[in-house]
């Protein structure tokens, strides 16, 4: 029954970081752009990135400057992979991801639905010399049927 509702296509609301003091901070800016997507077979994909960003000063990818680049990463995150569900949490089996890092790891997200919104939290993770937990609110646009 969770995994129903979880199927379709989703967009982001808000993606917010707080750290042990309570300070909040929005990684990707407070108008982040996103979409997560589950598929009924079990795949996902999610991207989330800051609104506006600047364009390369070249349409040559090869000629891009290297801080162009770093400016670039710095502000989208994108993976996919295989997802399961248990109990009030999803896991994302990552397969391909901007951040090569996370290929070949799980990311947990505890879940919960409010009316027509998923509610994401993380376990915490350390940014900045402290621990975080992301917070990150989507809205549904499809259930996944045709």
């Amino acid at each position: 029954m969770l995994n129903n509702q979880l199927i379709g296509t989703w967009r982001l609301v808000s993606c917010e970081y707080r750290d042990t003091d309570e300070q909040v901070s929005y990684p990707y800016g407070k108008d982040a752009i996103g979409y997560l997507i589950y598929t009924s077979d079990g795949y996902m994909s999610a991207t989330l990135m800051r609104a506006n960003r600047f364009k390369f000063t070249s349409q040559d990818i090869a000629a891009v400057s290297i801080e162009e680049q770093a400016t670039a990463v710095q502000t989208y995150l994108a993976y996919c992979g295989k997802y399961e569900i248990q109990a009030n949490k999803v896991i994302h089996h990552i397969e391909a991801s901007l951040y090569p890092n996370l290929v070949g790891v799980d990311q947990e997200r505890f879940f919960k639905f409010k009316g027509n919104r998923l509610l994401f939290s993380t376990p915490s993770f350390p940014m900045n010399g402290k621990q975080q937990v992301a917070h990150i609110v989507w809205e549904r646009l499809s259930n996944g049927q045709c």
